[in-house]
């Protein structure tokens, strides 16, 4: 067993892992964060995406010790107090959410890509979500949702 520090949604915390514990497995069960689902377990499906460092990343292939000091989002980590982020907002508003088991991993990587480019293209959007598999959409409505909520974001700012 190991204690790391970690800043899981923004709260700085510390916490024992096991040396075998994948950043995943510590989303979960360490911080009982349910929102990061697992899909494959391989780092294809992008269902356990999050945010590490800023960066997105499969959290079913990052080890929990190799986030120690870093800062972790998840999507229980966007919004503010009961108001949703403008991408899960957007999501909502053009129906881009179906079953509902890959839209955090989708949301979280419509927020990186957002983050490095806030005004994509339909083309850059779909590049931006192709690491995440949904089975549900034709992905059209996802790609709406993220450019609405690429607009929507660029009118506050």
């Amino acid at each position: 067993m190991k204690t790391i520090n970690i800043t899981i949604n923004g709260t700085q915390r510390q916490i024992e892992i096991d040396e075998n514990d994948r950043l995943l497995d510590l989303i979960r069960e360490g911080f009982h964060l349910t929102g990061t689902k697992e899909g494959c377990g391989e780092g294809e499906c992008g269902v356990c995406s999050v945010l590490l460092d800023g960066k997105l990343v499969n959290a079913c292939m990052i080890m929990a010790f190799q986030a120690e000091d870093a800062e972790v989002i998840t999507i229980e980590g966007i919004g503010e107090n009961e108001k949703l982020d403008p991408i899960q907002q957007a999501f909502i508003d053009t129906g881009a959410v179906q079953c509902g088991f890959c839209t955090p991993g989708m949301v979280l990587s419509a927020k990186a890509l957002l983050m490095k480019n806030p005004t994509p293209s339909k083309q850059e959007i779909r590049r931006g979500i192709s690491g995440n598999l949904c089975r549900c959409t034709g992905y059209e409505k996802i790609v709406e949702a993220v450019a609405l909520a690429s607009k929507r974001i660029a009118k506050t700012e």
